[in-house]
């Protein structure tokens, strides 16, 4: 898995329907996850299968 660090969770949502839009398909929607109390992330996979995550860690 390729993980990407966004700048905001604005970021991660506009990156999850992005790769939606261009042919991806989802793996987990944009939200919170148990990891810590800020980590807020997707995960896709592209048309190849690689899967790719796009991750914020500051609270907003």
């Amino acid at each position: 898995m390729i993980a990407l660090e966004a700048a905001s969770r604005a970021d991660v949502a506009a990156f999850y329907a992005a790769a939606l839009a261009n042919g991806g398909s989802d793996e987990g929607a944009p939200g919170l996850r148990p990891f810590h109390a800020h980590f807020y992330a997707c995960y896709v996979r592209d048309p190849d299968g690689n899967k790719l995550s796009a991750v914020c860690e500051r609270p907003q």
